[in-house]
C-alpha cells in the first residue's frame, strides 16, 4: 500500500516529534523507502543516531515498516514516510486562553475543532478572519484527502486564482459586494437539495512584494 499524499498534523505531541531539523530531513528522504543504515551514510551521521530517530518518528505513526532484508546476523528494516506531505494544523500553533495549545485536551489527546485556536471575527475585511477560514480549509481538505486517498478514490475539489490591482481601497469593498452577489446568483443556480454540499471559499489579500519588509 503505497503512502497517503498529505497528513494533517493536528496533535501537539506528535507535531513535536516531526519539527526537529533532523527529522525532517528524514522524513523528507524518506518519501522513497530506506534503512537507516543507509540514510546514515547519505548524511554522514552515525547509524545509531538516525536508529534513535526512526523509532520516535515510527512510535509516532510518521515512518512505517515497508520489508525486512536478511542481512548478515540481522534484519534490516526498511522504511518510508506514511505521507508525501505533512501540513500543520495552524490551529495547534495558537494558544488558547488556557494556554494549551489548540487541539489538545487534558491528558494529550486532539480535540481541534475549526475555529480552535482563533477568535471569531465577523469583519470580513480582517486578516484574522481569513486566517482562520483558510486554517479550517487546510483542517478539512487534508482530512478529507488522506481518507479518499485510502479509500482509493479522488477528492474533488476545485480552485480559481485571480490578480486585481485597486486603484484605491474603497475599490476592495465594492469589489467583495459585487464579488458575493455573484457569487449568490451562480450558487443558487446550481444549488440542488439533495446534492453533495460544497464549501466555496473565496478571499484576497495583498500580494507580497519581494523584499519588503512589511510583507513578510
Amino acid at each position: 500500500m503505497s503512502a497517503t499524499e498529505m497528513t494533517l498534523m493536528d496533535e501537539p505531541d506528535r507535531l513535536r516529534v516531526a519539527l526537529t531539523p533532523i527529522r525532517r530531513r528524514l522524513l523528507a528522504r524518506l518519501r522513497e523507502p530506506a534503512s537507516a543504515a543507509r540514510l546514515a551514510a547519505e548524511l554522514g551521521l552515525p547509524r545509531q543516531r538516525v536508529n534513535y530517530h526512526f523509532k520516535a518518528l515510527e512510535q509516532a505513526g510518521l515512518i512505517e515498516l515497508v520489508e525486512e532484508r536478511p542481512r548478515r546476523g540481522f534484519a534490516e528494516r526498511i522504511m518510508r514516510a506514511t505521507a508525501n506531505a505533512f501540513l500543520v494544523d495552524p490551529g495547534v500553533l495558537s494558544p488558547t486562553e488556557t494556554g494549551e495549545p489548540s487541539g489538545a485536551e487534558p491528558g494529550g489527546s486532539s480535540g481541534a475543532e475549526p475555529g480552535d485556536g482563533f477568535e471569531r471575527i465577523a469583519d470580513r475585511y480582517a486578516a484574522e478572519h481569513l486566517v482562520e477560514a483558510a486554517a479550517g480549509t487546510v483542517r478539512e481538505v487534508t482530512r478529507m484527502a488522506a481518507a479518499a486517498d485510502r479509500r482509493g478514490v479522488r477528492l474533488l475539489t476545485f480552485t480559481l486564482e485571480a490578480e486585481v490591482r485597486f486603484e484605491a481601497p474603497g475599490d476592495v469593498h465594492r469589489f467583495t459586494d459585487e464579488l458575493a452577489e455573484a457569487v449568490a446568483q451562480v450558487a443558487a443556480r446550481f444549488d440542488t437539495p439533495g446534492g453533495r454540499s460544497y464549501r466555496l471559499l473565496a478571499g484576497g489579500h495583498p500580494t507580497p512584494r519581494q523584499g519588503a519588509e512589511d510583507d513578510r
